[in-house]
């Protein structure tokens, strides 16, 4: 009896064993986009790229768990909660705008696990702190896109502009971002309005903005909603020229704007324009490749937005193999041992940017990340 009992038990000792080696080798990553609400033409191309990504990296098995947070705040929290306290992941990827990457950084903090936003503000890794110390993220920061619109504007002899924002965190962060731009290019803002992106009308807004007559009007929104805008001003005859933020460089924005856009001028990643790269440029091989898996799988034209998730798992993909010398997934080390690894990886070519991270810039890109088009025929036509 006695050898039987030690016998079974080395079995059950054996099989937890094996089953516990089998959750190790696996790895985690929690996904949350805004595939659904105001924010749904950046997180449905992000949610397609997660079909894409690979399934096994560095003779490691890759588990996504992919949520929709539906453009809120609240459910982005929710949704990273549970990834980190309930299905123990190793990263956490997301979500697709500002407001909801900047409520994620605290609950990504606590649960000290490294998390890569998909989302423009500046505020989501700077300034650094013991909280940002755990987050990353893909898209171009507000101040370098800013900047590149203030030299355009500058370029073109524009003296007077006038904004209409988002109201919430990334209208607020935009606007800031570009009053530092405009105010050292001597570029003057002569009028500012709020718009939220659920809003049916702006004409109020508008007519105040065209009353001031600027020289050129910049809409500091993102996705579809940010259409609404130069439709209003198209509508009552403004004759300016129109300036749009990265966050409006999708095709639905096109596709909802339409003529109206003609003409307008926004700053993008090179994803966008990769086939108008030079063979030199160490991007375009990395984002032409994306554009055709992107756009063989689910047709029409990729975007910014899908690229920035692309983006998140090259980094990922080259942090990987350094955790791995110090830890294996599932565990508190490991989490450590990714973050630290995604600190020091330097010269990687993604669909947006070279990317070299250091301890205090979780951004990693430098100018040529960005880069000025123009909408032409409902194209994105790069200016030189």
């Amino acid at each position: 009896m006695m050898k039987t009992t030690t016998t079974a038990g080395i079995v059950l000792a054996a099989t937890t064993l094996l089953a516990s080696g089998a959750a190790l080798a696996q790895i985690k990553i929690g996904i949350t986009v805004a595939a659904t609400g105001p924010a749904a033409s950046l997180g449905i191309p992000q949610k397609n790229t997660v079909s894409l990504l690979p399934k096994e990296i560095a003779g490691k098995k890759i588990e996504y768990i992919a949520l929709d947070d539906a453009s809120d705040t609240t459910t982005a929290v929710k949704n990273t909660r549970k990834f980190i306290d309930e299905d123990k992941v190793d990263l956490v990827i997301g979500s697709s705008i500002t407001p909801n990457s900047l409520a994620m950084v605290d609950v990504a903090a606590e649960g000290k696990t490294p998390m890569i936003s998909n989302a423009a503000s500046t505020l989501i890794v700077e300034p650094m702190d013991d909280k940002r110390y755990w987050v990353f993220k893909t898209p171009q920061n507000d101040a370098q896109m800013a900047s590149a619109i203030a030299e355009h504007m500058a370029g073109q002899d524009i003296k007077r502009v006038g904004l209409i924002a988002f109201a919430n965190a990334y209208g607020d962060s935009w606007q800031k971002e570009f009053s530092k731009a405009a105010e050292a290019r001597k570029i003057e803002i002569v009028a500012t309005e709020r718009f939220t992106p659920t809003d049916q009308s702006v004409t109020g807004q508008v007519l105040k903005i065209a009353g001031a007559k600027p020289d050129a009007v910049l809409v500091l929104g993102s996705g579809t909603p940010a259409a609404l805008p130069v439709r209003a001003l198209k509508e009552r005859g403004y004759k300016g020229k129109l300036y749009q933020t990265h966050g409006a460089a999708n095709p639905d924005f096109l596709r909802v704007c339409g003529k109206d856009c003609e003409g307008t001028y926004l700053p993008v990643g090179p994803i966008l324009v990769a086939d108008q790269l030079p063979d030199s440029n160490p991007i375009k091989k990395v984002a032409m490749e994306y554009k055709a898996a992107y756009e063989g799988a689910f047709g029409g034209q990729v975007s910014l937005f899908g690229g920035y998730m692309w983006d998140a798992h090259l980094i990922f993909a080259r942090a990987l193999p350094e955790a791995l010398k110090k830890a294996q997934p599932g565990t508190p080390a490991f989490r450590q041992a990714l973050r630290d690894a995604i600190v020091n990886v330097k010269d990687l070519p993604t669909s947006q940017a070279v990317v070299n991270m250091t301890p205090t810039d979780h951004l990693g890109l430098d100018q040529r990340s960005r880069m000025m088009v123009q909408i032409v025929d409902g194209k994105w036509k790069l200016l030189n």
